[in-house]
């Protein structure tokens, strides 16, 4: 388990802007917590403006996860998608 990660909330924020091709696109990835202990990534994605697609995975451990969710955002920079605002954590009072 990565140190400090225990019942973490993160988010990051990101879209691909290219006029010259008509694209606007987003991409949001989060790590939570579920009610069963698990971590579960949730990413949200689409056009500008639009309801796009959405799609939950679900990790025994918060390592797993933020491997994934660290995998998913290299090839989304990859692919040139920038974060919009600063990735935020902010730690579950309870």
């Amino acid at each position: 388990m990565i140190s400090g990660m225990t019942r973490m909330s993160f988010h990051l924020h990101c879209r691909r802007i290219d006029a010259s091709r008509n694209m606007a696109r987003y991409y949001t990835l989060a790590i939570e917590p579920t009610l069963f202990g698990e971590t579960a990534v949730l990413r949200s994605w689409g056009r500008i403006g639009r309801r796009g697609g959405e799609r939950t995975d679900v990790f025994g451990t918060e390592q797993e996860a933020v491997a994934h969710v660290l995998d998913l955002a290299r090839r989304k920079h990859r692919k040139g998608y920038r974060p919009t605002k600063v990735a935020s954590a902010v730690r579950d009072p309870t």
